[in-house]
């Protein structure tokens, strides 16, 4: 006789009602599959550094890692190395101060960070202001913990920036949270000291806590630059940093926040009830890392500029048009009007070429005739894609 399976009514939590998966997530099962039919897709998508960490930084991982000691829990707030290299770092680079025992914070990658700041600062009903176009999490995260995102238009005529007065305009009174990523992701615009000022007198005046998020400012950027440079911005600001991108080290999960020691310890109370520290060889080697010179970053760049001539080179053959002063690992460029949309462009790129780029309109609906090439891809197959994409013409 066969036996009944029981029958359950088990549903997911609300809040999975108002999001859905991560985009990469669910287009990158796609790809896979393409590729195990034998399709060889030539992913320009993820920013995911391909070139490993510094030579040193692997060698003090494998070192550290054979001691017998250093297996166990490790505390909260990060090693002391850690800390006190993470303010050296920014000491040396960015000319700001910060004290290694109460201003820093090391994360396990600053994704994780934005979920322990909204959970710090956000009650549920309060507004968040998102980017539009901007990283997917900063919507996703606030939607899943309750909070009510207005998002604020970046736009190419006035430069990817914030407009100011269209803020000042809005109601913000139920405002949290700001979000900011400067260099910007996806669109490659840069930090300007004018910008930094402009926001931290913003967050002054409305009483709004401003995040910036600040992973790429090493990558194509000769001139690193952070929130917290600003006077007074300490006071206000929180800025969200990786070693993800700068230092080739993504799949390590090694960030770091910065702010006032107030809300340094209460971001910890939230991230100490959740995750544990990380493991001890891995966080010496992060300080191995840190201690790079202008040398490792110039290789680095290197590298990178050679693989953006060849990502203009495909936004050229596609008839996109892009600003040449971005920086960061992306290249951003907007579609011919020829196509109705960008999923035209994309998915015809994806399935007659076999090149999978990124539509924009996953950024926000600003971005939604754009599109975004990584530069976490080798040169000969950045070359090969534009040979692909050439041959469709």
């Amino acid at each position: 006789m066969k036996k009944q399976n029981p029958v359950y009514d088990i549903k997911p939590a609300n809040r999975l009602n108002n999001v859905s998966e991560y985009y990469f997530s669910q287009k990158l099962k796609e790809v896979a599959q393409m590729n195990e039919e034998g399709k060889d897709v030539i992913s320009l998508g993820v920013g995911s550094p391909d070139l490993p960490p510094a030579e040193t930084t692997i060698q003090t991982l494998g070192i550290e890692a054979q001691k017998p000691d250093v297996h166990g829990y490790q505390p909260y707030t990060g090693i002391p190395e850690l800390r006190k290299a993470f303010a050296g770092w920014y000491g040396k680079w960015y000319d700001v101060q910060l004290d290694a025992a109460t201003e820093i914070l090391p994360l396990i990658g600053s994704k994780e960070g934005i979920l322990h700041i909204t959970l710090a600062f956000v009650n549920p009903g309060d507004q968040v202001l998102v980017p539009n176009p901007g990283y997917p999490t900063y919507t996703s995260l606030s939607t899943l913990l309750g909070a009510e995102v207005v998002p604020y238009n970046l736009t190419e005529e006035n430069g990817w920036l914030p407009d100011f007065v269209e803020l000042e305009q809005m109601d913000l009174s139920r405002v949290k949270l700001m979000w900011v990523n400067y260099p910007h992701m996806p669109t490659g615009t840069n930090a300007t000291p004018e910008l930094l000022k402009r926001l931290v007198e913003f967050a002054q005046k409305k009483n709004i806590v401003v995040v910036n998020d600040n992973p790429y400012s090493f990558i194509l950027n000769r001139n690193p630059q952070s929130i917290l440079s600003v006077p007074e911005a300490k006071e206000c600001c929180i800025e969200l940093n990786s070693l993800s991108k700068s230092h080739n080290m993504p799949g390590w999960r090694i960030g770091m926040l910065a702010s006032n020691s107030t809300f340094v310890q209460w971001i910890l109370k939230v991230k100490s009830n959740i995750d544990s520290g990380m493991f001890r060889p891995m966080q010496l080697a992060a300080a191995k890392a840190l201690e790079a010179e202008a040398d490792w970053y110039d290789f680095n760049n290197k590298n990178y500029e050679e693989r953006r001539e060849l990502a203009g080179a495909i936004m050229t053959s596609l008839g996109c048009s892009y600003d040449k002063k971005q920086v960061g690992m992306f290249l951003w460029g907007k579609i011919p009007d020829t196509y109705t949309n960008v999923e035209e462009l994309t998915e015809r790129i994806l399935h007659q070429a076999r090149v999978f780029i990124t539509p924009g309109f996953i950024f926000g609906s600003n971005g939604a005739r754009y599109i975004r090439i990584s530069l976490c891809c080798k040169k000969e197959r950045l070359k090969e894609a534009l040979d692909r994409i050439e041959a469709l013409k």
